[in-house]
């Protein structure tokens, strides 16, 4: 039986911050960063992901100081050149770090590398599926809802979902994110306008979902003949009343919903 290990290392940086000094103790890459994000400095975190076969004698697939080094040396100048270049295309940045970073790497593979400039706001490159970007932006809604079978009886309901089958219901600040892929444009790099982007996300879902009362405003969850809406089935909802309204040639990849901090679904097909 075969076996797949993958390792994820994530680099926080200031992209024209300074270098920590020695005695700052950041090479452990703290909150903080290195090169430091003090002051009015651009935000980034490149996270890579390499595979292959763990050392028999470490237990280790690639020591993470390696990466953090890699990335300091070769892709902070890299993103320090990058961001001073008009116009910025995060896709063809995504990709010539995907190229940087594999190449000193060598020896292990490079499956991904995602590059975030927010923490709403990221790209990504994987080997599988290049010459494909994908690109991911966060969103959030506020919304009611009831979980109720109406199959079960009432104690049954009860038991099943406890306080989440309240008859008034209860509310969460859902966090959304929406991640599309396709080839970046030849002349802006870029998979899709961010702004188009979020124009499709807002009319097709937060304008409807936002500040409602899921199974009293919304067909898709209202009785009779509305699902439940548990995570799994918003997730899956709001996956479909996306799919098919991005521009030709994007692909909507996948959506993950956060219920709570601790409760997250991702849906796709």
């Amino acid at each position: 039986m075969s076996s797949s290990i993958r390792l994820s290392r994530e680099v926080r940086l200031g992209i024209h911050g300074a270098e920590a000094p020695p005695s700052a103790n950041t090479a452990s890459n703290g909150f903080a960063g290195n090169p430091l994000m003090a002051g009015l400095v651009p935000f980034a975190c490149v996270t890579v992901t390499v595979s292959g076969e763990v050392d028999a004698a470490t237990g280790m697939l690639v020591n993470i100081k390696v990466i953090d080094a890699v990335v300091r040396d070769a892709a902070v100048p890299h993103l320090r050149q990058a961001a001073a270049k008009k116009p910025l295309s995060l896709a063809s940045i995504a990709r010539e770090l995907f190229d940087l970073l594999a190449d000193r790497l060598q020896g292990h593979i490079v499956e991904a590398v995602a590059l975030a400039v927010s923490p709403y706001l990221k790209v990504q490159v994987q080997r599988e599926e290049l010459p494909m970007i994908r690109l991911s932006q966060r969103f959030e809604f506020s919304a009611a809802h009831r979980l109720h079978c109406s199959a079960l009886s009432e104690a049954e309901n009860w038991q099943v979902f406890g306080r989440c089958n309240n008859p008034n219901g209860h509310g969460h600040n859902y966090e959304l994110e929406v991640t599309v892929s396709g080839l970046p444009d030849a002349t802006s790099g870029t998979v899709m306008p961010i702004a188009d982007l979020q124009k499709i996300v807002n009319e097709r879902i937060i304008d409807v979902f936002d500040h409602k009362h899921l199974n009293l405003d919304c067909p898709e969850f209202r009785d009779p003949g509305g699902v439940n809406p548990t995570v799994e089935n918003i997730a899956r909802v709001l996956y479909t009343r996306l799919k098919g309204g991005f521009p030709q040639g994007v692909k909507l990849a996948a959506v993950k919903l956060w219920e709570t901090p601790k409760t997250l679904c991702e849906y796709s097909e």
